[in-house]
């Protein structure tokens, strides 16, 4: 079977090894209304299925990528596994165009959870009274405390591995495993953040560090990005989608969601998918889009109609705007001691300390940042792309590589109405309308990534490194389709449930109103988990 044909025909999912087993589907005709209909098989809409299915909903998924069988497809080859990344064309715009692909989409059940770096953070509890208590950004609608027991669900389900006592944000339960064993790489951080003073802690990560079930642990092979090809990595792929199929969930793959139609009442009827050569619909009581920040506010816009012309749930004219990304300046030293960074999962070690310290700042935000790993391939493409090296020099400094470490941050960026998601006039495969990405940096963000540099270079050389240089990157997407209190300033409410179209509903990192200065992936599946339970007590209520 080659990658690009279908994984699964309508209604059976394929055989695919996970934690808990093979399963069989059960399927819903076209004709058949579901309760929900999901777009989107990630982070978001695998969890919120998991959970749907679960309370009793029937549920389709549509993923526009493979159902992935991880001990078939994915391989130790860095180039082969670019299929996993959404490439479809985009065009990008802006001051500083966000290069999309690997670092921050997904294509394919599971979404970009199967090659992502498994770093499991939780939002500091400010963030989300950003505006009320630190002065910039957007409140979220909802607290801190609304969110902790859904964290609290998402690491026992992810079986997080993590230290005993995790030194930033208020006091929680253990993860449910020990920490993994650091690395060379993660050391030398550890190494520089003591010279200079500044707390360090093993990165918590979505990969076991003792056997779970059928997933061995992880035998740090490196491949995180591409891939697990062990299942030691716990991704929607292997934990919430196994479940939801065990409730009675369907997941269909390679089918492309086109269109939501809205019918006469005000409320969605459904969704048109292209699957296997034709395209077709699928009733739904509900449809939830949870396609991330770009795919999402698409769907939504290419979903125009005479009742909201300018995009479906679209009266606060919010949608599509307020994009925000992470930054990820980094600072690489060569050292004299052999690293050989490339063992284990790509960060091992990193600080929160200006995630959390707000003194001594000329901007307002934070970051993380962690130590590095990247595999050869992606360490050439760093090097030339950040020093402009090509030929022989490149060849020279590839020699080089089994000596390198580094330190890349996670910057937080302001949510602007001006950096956004729009649809222009080209169209792709399916005859639809693509997304156009615009992005700049604010004069703040810039200040932040500037304190960011400055303080990974210092620590590379009180680590001991020498001849550094540095990088500018981007890794997660959010925004566009903010959650909030109010119709006129929020796409959604507390509970991704449209204010214009009552059965409509959003669920992945597009309801982010700020982004934070760490990875999104564990806050998203944690909403999707809130969002289930409220689904499932509104219903309780007849308020669906």
């Amino acid at each position: 079977m080659s990658p690009d044909e279908p994984r699964a025909k309508e209604g059976r999912a394929p055989d695919i090894f996970t934690p808990g087993g093979w399963m069989p589907m059960r399927s819903h005709a076209g004709d058949d209304a579901v309760d929900f209909a999901i777009v989107g098989a990630g982070a978001g809409g695998a969890t919120l299925a998991c959970k749907l299915a679960e309370a009793g909903f029937s549920v389709v998924v549509f993923d526009a990528g493979p159902f992935w069988r991880p001990l078939d497809d994915f391989a130790s080859d860095e180039l082969e596994q670019q299929k996993l990344y959404w490439t479809d064309e985009r065009v990008i715009a802006g001051d500083d165009p966000i290069a999309l692909g690997g670092n921050n989409s997904g294509r394919g059940v599971g979404g970009s959870t199967v090659h992502f770096s498994m770093v499991s953070l939780r939002f500091r509890p400010e963030w989300l009274r950003s505006r009320s208590v630190l002065g910039y950004g957007f409140d979220w609608p909802i607290d801190y405390d609304d969110l902790a027991p859904y964290y609290d669900e998402v690491e026992e389900a992810l079986k997080i591995a993590g230290p005993v006592r995790y030194p930033w944000g208020p006091p929680r339960k253990r993860y449910p495993y020990r920490e993994h064993e650091l690395n060379a790489a993660g050391l030398v951080l550890a190494r520089g953040a003591e010279r200079l003073g500044l707390p360090w802690a093993a990165v918590p990560l979505a990969t076991v560090s003792a056997p779970r079930g059928k997933s061995p642990p992880c035998v740090y092979r490196g491949f995180c990005n591409f891939g697990c090809s062990t299942n030691a990595k716990q991704s929607a792929l292997v934990v919430w989608i196994p479940r939801a199929i065990r409730a009675g969930a369907e997941i269909r793959d390679m089918a492309m969601a086109g269109r939501i139609e809205l019918g006469a009442a005000g409320r969605v009827t459904g969704v048109h998918y292209h699957r296997e050569g034709q395209w077709r619909f699928q009733r739904a009581r509900n449809v939830v889009v949870a396609g991330y920040a770009i795919e999402t506010p698409r769907l939504l816009l290419n979903s125009a109609c005479s009742r909201f012309p300018h995009g479906l749930a679209n009266g606060s004219g919010l949608v599509g705007t307020h994009l925000t990304t992470h930054s990820g300046p980094g600072v690489w030293a060569r050292f004299d001691e052999e690293i050989r960074w490339y063992k284990g999962p790509p960060n091992m070690v990193l600080t929160e300390h200006w995630n959390y310290v707000d003194e001594g700042k000329d901007y307002h935000g934070g970051f993380a940042f962690m130590s590095q790993g990247p595999l050869p391939r992606a360490w050439a493409q760093i090097v030339s792309t950040s020093r402009k090296l090509w030929g022989e020099a490149l060849r020279r400094e590839m020699v080089a590589y089994n000596h390198m470490a580094g330190a890349v941050a996670v910057g937080e960026t302001e949510p602007r109405p001006e950096n956004r998601v729009e649809v222009i006039d080209e169209k792709d495969q399916y005859g639809l309308p693509i997304p156009r990405v615009v992005f700049s940096y604010s004069d703040n963000d810039r200040r932040l990534q500037r304190h960011a540099t400055r303080v990974m270079g210092e620590l590379m050389d009180a680590a001991g490194g020498r001849d550094p240089w540095t990088s500018q990157d981007t890794s997660h997407i959010l925004g566009t389709c903010r959650m909030g209190s109010d119709p006129e300033s929020s796409v959604v409410n507390a509970d991704g449930r449209s204010w214009d179209v009552p059965n409509l509903w959003i669920c992945d990192g597009s309801l982010f109103p700020t982004c934070g200065g760490v990875n999104p992936s564990l806050t998203i599946q944690a909403l999707a988990c809130r969002i289930g339970d409220r689904i499932a007590e509104l219903a309780s209520r007849n308020e669906l």
